[in-house]
């Protein structure tokens, strides 16, 4: 295993991890297209927050590339790029396609290729595989091999880390089987779960995000049925809870890179197969849908207070997709935004954990570093982030007017402290 030298592809929420885990072991080269992004890591910082700049300094084996010449001496290649929807909620394997062809210029025999991107079944033997062939000439099985190990990293989370989570890993052939396994066991404390089979491993990420979508969808289903009841949701919640085996999963928008994209590469292959899967679909239209259903209820909110919507201010307390966390991907958030400005109410977005110049550069969205006094019509909590559950009511009333009105998404102040909650 020594002379291994493993080029993870991608930088990001996953790779860099990834990547600074293996530099404690092995000589590891970080690729990334995004120069800053290189740049800003050489100086120990990762916006990201995903690793600290100690981490980043003692990664002595670690070191940085932006060119495709500087990982041609690698023999383990790790990809990790993003694999997103389009707008019709179909796979987008344009980024992994890209990462597949640029290794597979570089590529050569004895080589070991894995990908962790998030994939529908059979898409890195029948797709990827394929590419790789293409671009560099050799055979799978002849000439090299794949492997495939899902992500799990939960952006924000320091509980379950890298380290933590029992790590999914499935190969071409029974020799890349034992290499990677060997090769994740060193950095991982929790252990490796080898699949019986890529597909299997391919699938089981899928299934896992599916089926917190499926949950979620349900209790939002709920939180829109029990507010035509005039029963609050969060205590129904809690009351069920108190039975051993309730899964006590909590309304919401559902973002991110993950738990709202990977259901539609399940949907896409399922329907690919001749299946179209019927309940994972629904709680998928369920859960695109609460960006809306927010907003009405905000919009009677106003009205049975007497606040027009005109003109109202609106004080949007939370951006990124979840909470303690920069990730703005796939936020939800946006959406709410978006149908406020298009009723023609003035919204302001406070964010102490958003990256204000990307929420500029994606969304063309200005967040306030400081909080108006006696100012706001109303305030929308979308994001549970401490600092605001440390806020709490009072002082967050400051920030309206006589008739303000604090509407809680997620449920961070208790029922009787707010005028609305979903």
């Amino acid at each position: 295993m020594n002379n291994k030298k493993i080029a993870i592809i991608g930088l990001g929420y996953v790779g860099l991890p990834l990547a600074v885990a293996f530099a404690k072991h092995f000589t590891t080269i970080g690729y990334d297209i995004n120069k800053d992004r290189i740049e800003q890591l050489k100086q120990f910082k990762d916006t990201t927050l995903e690793t600290s700049a100690e981490e980043l300094q003692e990664a002595k084996l670690l070191s940085y590339a932006t060119e495709l010449a500087d990982i041609a001496s690698a023999n383990i290649y790790i990809i990790t790029v993003p694999t997103p929807v389009d707008s019709n909620n179909l796979p987008e394997l344009s980024p992994l396609e890209k990462a597949s062809i640029a290794i597979g210029s570089q590529l050569k025999n004895g080589d070991i290729v894995v990908y962790e991107s998030t994939v529908f079944p059979g898409a890195t033997e029948e797709y990827c595989a394929k590419i790789l062939e293409r671009e560099s000439g050799l055979k799978l099985n002849k000439d090299f091999t794949l492997g495939y190990s899902p992500e799990r990293i939960n952006p924000g989370d320091k509980v379950h880390t890298l380290q933590t989570i029992t790590k999914v890993v499935a190969a071409s052939d029974k020799a890349t089987e034992i290499i990677l396994e060997q090769l994740y066991s060193k950095i991982i404390d929790a252990g490796v779960f080898m699949a019986k089979s890529i597909k299997v491993a391919e699938a089981s990420k899928a299934v896992e995000n599916t089926q917190r979508d499926m949950n979620i969808a349900f209790m939002n289903e709920l939180a829109v049925m029990f507010n035509h009841m005039g029963i609050d949701t969060l205590d129904v919640i809690e009351t069920a809870s108190t039975k051993w085996n309730f899964l006590p999963f909590t309304p919401g928008l559902v973002g991110g890179h993950c738990i709202g994209v990977d259901p539609y590469y399940l949907i896409h292959k399922s329907q690919e197969s001749g299946y179209y899967p019927q309940l994972i679909t629904t709680a998928r239209r369920i859960n695109e849908s609460m960006s809306q259903y927010v907003v009405d209820r905000l919009l009677k909110k106003l009205a049975l207070s007497r606040i027009h919507i005109v003109n109202a201010k609106i004080l949007v307390m939370g951006l990124t997709f979840k909470e303690n966390c920069p990730d703005l991907r796939n936020t939800r958030v946006v959406e709410i935004i978006e149908e406020l400005t298009n009723c023609h109410a003035q919204v302001d977005v406070y964010d102490p954990w958003a990256d204000p110049s990307q929420a500029l550069e994606f969304f063309e969205i200005t967040l306030k570093s400081h909080i108006k006094e006696d100012y706001y019509d109303a305030i929308l909590l979308t994001v549970p982030h401490k600092e605001f559950i440390k806020m709490g009511e009072s002082s967050m009333r400051k920030f309206l007017n006589k008739k303000g009105i604090i509407f809680d998404l997620k449920g961070m102040l208790p029922s009787h402290k707010v005028d609305e909650r979903l």
